[in-house]
């Protein structure tokens, strides 16, 4: 992370702390309500710089043999990590992601994730990631990532049409 960052203020318009937090599109693979294969996570604005969600480790999303596999753990912390743009203005893309994998995570169990801006400098923003299976102090998995602000409309336009929701999209109803 930069040593020179910009200071950091909460958008007047995004979410407050408890509040559930508008999906990044209708079919967000990680947080889309009407993404069938996706996983369809429900996210909260925290407080400061924060987001969080809670994700049921299902049996699909097996990996070694009754675990979670680690793209869909990678897929889920991405996806928290990039709705804390939001909390400041526009929404960003994944421009880097690690993830360290601590522990076997097992299906049947309540994955929870937690986001955290830790810094921004111009359009680039920075994030951690973590997860655990409701105790704090024994973390799962973490996570940086770093994620770019972006016009949508712009960021998109080329590839739009792609999409499953693309006359939605193109017609000006729900908003990408």
């Amino acid at each position: 992370m930069p040593d020179e960052l910009d200071v950091l203020e909460r958008h007047p318009k995004t979410a407050k702390p408890g509040e559930v937090m508008r999906p990044h599109n209708l079919m967000c693979f990680g947080c889309g309500a009407e993404s069938p294969h996706g996983l369809q996570l429900e996210m909260y604005a925290g407080e400061g710089f924060t987001v969080e969600a809670k994700m049921p480790v299902e049996q699909w999303m097996e990996g070694g043999p009754g675990v979670i596999h680690g793209g869909i753990l990678s897929s889920a912390l991405d996806d928290v990590m990039g709705m804390t743009p939001r909390l400041l203005g526009p929404p960003g893309v994944t421009v880097h992601l690690q993830v360290d994998f601590l522990q076997p995570i097992p299906v049947g169990k309540t994955l929870h994730l937690r986001a955290e801006i830790l810094g921004r400098q111009r359009r680039k923003i920075y994030t951690e990631g973590v997860a655990h299976l409701g105790d704090p102090e024994r973390p799962v998995a973490r996570a940086n990532g770093v994620f770019v602000t972006v016009d949508v409309r712009e960021h998109f336009a080329e590839h739009v049409e792609n999409s499953a929701k693309a006359a939605e999209y193109m017609g000006g109803k729900p908003q990408l």
